[in-house]
């Protein structure tokens, strides 16, 4: 599962949709195709002023009757577009047959030496009367040009004198749209052109073409006396699909005054006498192809795929893709969401500027297909990431911290990962008379484990409560502490008030054990605040959060020494200093804890004083100044007077500080003592 979740993951799906886009398979053509559609559908109309087309439409019929019509009809109508002084006449007919009407004749006369060009069709089952033309070679194209296995062309007598025959064969992608038209094809050794460039051929008044061929392909054909026009290798040219001509009726000649000087092409549109192919545009008549392709030809309109379009395409395929993982990886989701609409946006944007500057065909769709999925797999995976982080830290910490600390580290795991520097109060709690609670168990461990759980569960609430963070168990001891993670401004206050609670928990802890007929156990505390350094922790096999600082050894240290002072809440200076406003402190020494040099005041806390205590207090303080001018014999006095004041909670302390100021009375003190009691034990 790790594995699987691994955010790395994600550049297997890079490779995975790079390699598919190299294979360049029918999905990744196709949707190359179909992206190329979209700029055609997206293109700004351009009306054409030098072709226009003649229709025999339903009119027409209605006017000439059935079709096909006797070959004399269209002969009268190329006779009335050249009265009317139109350029190239184009038929993109097929005259196969001899007229059965025995009009044939009338049209030879027509169309001989009358600026006429027919068509002719490749075939895969019939070859006759095909028209070839000549073609002046550079390199050898042959092997590049699209083959048919046989030509059908017009009858003899139409091929022999028409000014052009070209060819009304598209070629279709492997959708079955056409996008591209080639401008010649073979059968074995003969090239035959397309209807478009024979117009221009007959327009210049050329006998044949010229074509430049390398290794590679077709690289471009010219006429002479004509600009060269750019192919693909195969010698096809892209068809720019925005062009709109004007269209007449073939039953109204009284209209053909529109179109002097223009090519006019004569064109079947009635139901049921035409073929329709596919464009990007949608459904078109057989011979819009050769229409388009030739108004491409006199705009200049070329439209290419340059040779790097493929490498630089898969490059961004691999390259957008790496960048998504990256994105999605480390970046905040408020970045990474409108990351993946900009980068889409800019390949897009790419893709257009392309075609609308250069003419070029650039396929953005695997790059944006890299985008989507990559990034759909990128935020999956860092979400399922992150679930199983917030798991993780629930696991580790929903018995340590309060619901808000967890959840809190949940929304911000770096937290726990880069941890952090801040002043915090510690607190360390021990068990006081675990022996004869154990004693009473006997051979009974589960018992006493359970009741040491419960123990831990009572002093670890109030804990809990206050938004701490329980930092370890260390057997029956414990350490806490406030301020970290979560911040908590008051926290040497909070640190005291949990301490008292604690030991209001272990009260009412001993309350249910003791009905149990168990001893009743006893707790100590120790609290100080100071600097601390928290975050995760340990060996790269076993790591926890914790928390290091010569405060938190301080701490450690001021609470081992709870038994020996006989308090149950020793409090550290540092924390005093912060809430002695809040709480009735008593001080209880000044102590050089073990390792240090520097004495520390030390405090034990009252929680319920009345006035009486205050005066109370007074004469502690008494106590300790008497203390620290040596006046061991007037200090005695003072603790005998004060033993069972306090409720009595301070009897041992006072008990433990005669023995302290009979100790003194036998050493040999400078006269500038200052009453720091430097311990030698933990």
């Amino acid at each position: 599962m790790k594995f699987l979740t691994h955010w790395t993951l994600a550049f297997v799906t890079v490779v995975l949709i790079t390699l598919f886009h190299l294979s360049n398979n029918f999905v990744v053509e196709t949707a190359r195709l179909k992206s190329f559609d979209l700029l055609q559908q997206n293109d700004t109309p351009v009306h054409s002023q030098d072709i226009a087309i003649v229709e025999i439409d339903e009119a027409s019929i209605e006017a000439y009757g059935q079709w096909p019509w006797k070959r004399t009809v269209l002969a009268d109508l190329i006779w009335q577009l050249r009265e009317a002084g139109a350029g190239i006449i184009v038929l993109p007919m097929l005259f196969s047959e001899y007229d059965r009407l025995e009009g044939d004749q009338d049209l030879l006369d027509a169309i001989v030496g009358n600026g006429v060009v027919i068509a002719q069709n490749g075939s895969f089952d019939a070859d006759r009367n095909g028209v070839p033309r000549g073609v002046a070679k550079i390199g050898d194209p042959i092997p590049f040009l699209f083959e048919w296995d046989g030509m059908l062309g017009p009858i003899p007598e139409f091929g022999e004198n028409a000014d052009g025959v070209g060819v009304l064969n598209t070629v279709p992608e492997i959708d079955g749209v056409v996008r591209r038209l080639p401008m010649l094809m073979r059968i074995g050794e003969d090239v035959y052109p397309s209807i478009a460039i024979e117009v221009i051929r007959v327009a210049m008044g050329e006998q044949s073409y010229q074509v430049k061929s390398s290794e590679g392909g077709i690289d471009k054909m010219r006429v002479p006396g004509y600009s060269p026009i750019q192919t693909d290798s195969n010698g096809r040219v892209w068809l720019r699909w925005n062009k709109t001509f004007d269209t007449l009726s073939a039953s109204d000649p009284t209209q053909f005054g529109t179109l002097a000087g223009k090519t006019v092409i004569i064109g079947p549109t009635a139901a049921g006498i035409s073929n329709v192919i596919a464009s990007p545009l949608g459904g078109q008549w057989i011979y819009m192809p050769a229409a388009v392709s030739l108004q491409n030809i006199l705009d200049g309109d070329t439209v290419s795929r340059p040779w790097w379009a493929q490498p630089t395409e898969l490059g961004l395929t691999l390259i957008l893709g790496i960048i998504i993982v990256l994105i999605g990886r480390f970046t905040p989701y408020w970045i990474a969401g409108p990351g993946l609409f900009v980068l889409t946006g800019s390949v897009v944007g790419g893709v257009w500027y392309a075609w609308t500057q250069h003419l070029y065909l650039i396929d953005g769709t695997m790059a944006i297909a890299a985008i989507t999925l990559v990034g759909l797999h990128s935020v999956f995976t860092r979400f399922v990431l992150e679930f199983f982080e917030k798991q993780k830290i629930k696991k580790q910490f929903a018995g340590y911290a309060s619901p808000t600390v967890v959840r809190m580290l949940q929304e911000n795991p770096e937290l726990i990962k880069q941890g952090m520097k801040r002043e915090i109060s510690i607190c360390f709690s021990d068990l006081r008379g675990f022996t004869p609670l154990g004693e009473s168990f006997g051979d009974d461990v589960q018992g006493l484990t359970r009741i040491m759980n419960g123990y831990m569960d009572a002093i670890t609430q109030p804990i809990l409560d206050a938004d701490g963070m329980v930092i370890k168990y260390i057997g029956d001891a414990s350490m806490h502490v406030h301020n970290a993670p979560t911040e908590d401004p008051y926290h040497p206050d909070t640190a005291v008030r949990t301490g008292l609670e604690m030991l209001t928990a272990v009260e009412k802890f001993n309350q249910k054990i003791t009905a149990e007929g168990r001893p009743p156990v006893g707790m100590g505390a120790g609290i100080n605040t100071g600097l601390g350094y928290l975050g995760e922790m340990g060996s790269t096999k076993r790591h926890s959060y914790d928390v290091l600082g010569d405060a938190v050894s301080t701490a450690a240290r001021i609470e081992s020494k709870c038994k020996e002072y006989g308090c149950l809440l020793l409090v550290g200076g540092a924390t005093v200093a912060q809430c002695k406003q809040d709480w009735f402190f008593l001080k209880i020494d000044d102590l050089a804890v073990k390792g240090k040099s520097v004495g520390i005041p030390i405090y034990t806390v009252i929680d319920d004083m009345d006035e009486l205590d205050r005066i109370d207090q007074t004469n502690h303080e008494t106590m300790h100044r008497l203390y620290r001018a040596q006046q061991f014999d007037r200090a005695i006095e003072m603790c005998n007077s004060l033993e069972n004041r306090f409720h009595g909670k301070m009897r041992d302390y006072y008990h433990m500080w005669i023995e302290r100021c009979e100790f003194q009375k036998t050493q040999d003190l400078p006269s500038d003592w200052d009453g720091i009691f430097v311990a030698t034990t933990k």
